[in-house]
């Protein structure tokens, strides 16, 4: 894989999204609990991306990376491959800016988020990901039809949209001594490190990933790329198979920590967000609260932000698991 420099994407790219995500994206809220302070002896503030438009900050990523296609591939279509929630949120985005999309999504993605992605306007191209890799799909797609291929991290425009959230957090509640982001391919954590870095500069940029999908957390630590295929886990957000060719040394250069989360762990953080906090977070979105809640890192007396990355739940799909959901304890 190449290594491209990490000043593929600046701070400067931040800005410009914000620019064009301006009035667009919501400007989502920041919660505390004093329930979580107390737990962990810091203040933590929430940003809620799952009250994003289409459920989740992909729309940051996909909006930007739409806006900044010339009006010839507009014209040709967009495609893009995804588990859910990119697929969601380029299809909004693609209807918000009257741009044609096809989106290449597996057969065991979560029937909530095709439904949503259909509904948005998206045709979903459905592949089997035992026996076909959703890159090969796409470009099959792609050569045929002539489309412009916007993926679902590894892309400037889209790491520049979605280095949005943080910079939001980052300027409501002030100076942060912790992020802790979910990561799957690395465009959420690449973007917010950006953010931290430049608004927050003694911040320690933390990623967390399921330990059933630890590529992103092995890659940083050895300075290789490392690979999973199709991960059994429930976050599914995080079942990308690597960080990408932009994300990569992006991760490497600017993030502080990674650190994994068992699946145990992040059934019972569902499980206290949904009891105790009134918040809907779907698995992946709460990979950051669960490192903090299982004693990943230390957070007594620091002010640490935490992204909740979206809300889009399959209901269906989780329900079965939910009784079975080891309840935190709070003093």
């Amino acid at each position: 894989m190449g290594s491209p420099s990490v000043s593929t994407v600046t701070f400067d790219d931040v800005l410009a999204a914000a620019g064009r995500l301006e009035g667009v994206a919501n400007r989502t809220p920041v919660v505390t609990s004093r329930t979580l302070d107390r737990r962990l002896d810091g203040v933590l503030f929430l940003k809620c991306e799952s009250l994003q438009r289409a459920g989740a900050f992909k729309f940051r990523g996909a909006y930007n990376a739409v806006s900044c296609l010339a009006p010839a591939e507009r014209e040709r279509g967009v495609l893009t491959y995804s588990s859910g929630n990119h697929a969601q949120a380029l299809a909004l985005a693609c209807r918000l800016l009257g741009v044609d999309v096809t989106v290449v999504m597996p057969e065991n993605a979560p029937a909530a988020k095709r439904r949503a992605t259909e509904d948005y306007g998206a045709t979903v191209v459905v592949y089997h990901p035992e026996r076909e890799v959703r890159e090969e799909v796409a470009r099959e797609i792609e050569r045929r039809e002539g489309r412009c291929l916007v993926p679902p991290f590894d892309d400037v425009n889209v790491v520049a949209g979605q280095g949005t959230c943080a910079r939001e957090l980052i300027q409501e509640v002030g100076p942060i001594d912790l992020l802790l982001v979910p990561c799957g391919g690395g465009g959420l954590l690449s973007g917010s490190a950006i953010a931290a870095r430049h608004l927050s500069p003694g911040c320690r940029v933390v990623g967390v990933e399921p330990e059933l999908a630890d590529d992103a957390t092995r890659s940083f630590r050895t300075g290789v790329l490392h690979r999973v295929h199709n991960p059994p886990t429930i976050a599914d957000g995080a079942r990308t198979s690597s960080l990408g060719e932009v994300t990569f040394p992006l991760v490497r250069a600017l993030v502080d920590e990674m650190v994994t989360v068992s699946e145990g762990e992040i059934l019972s953080t569902l499980a206290f967000v949904l009891e105790r906090l009134k918040l809907v977070v779907e698995p992946t979105g709460v990979l950051g609260l669960a490192a903090a809640l299982a004693g990943k890192l230390e957070l007594r007396g620091l002010r640490a932000g935490v992204i909740l990355s979206g809300g889009n739940v399959d209901v269906a799909a989780i329900s079965g698991l939910w009784a079975q959901a080891p309840r935190p304890g709070c003093p």
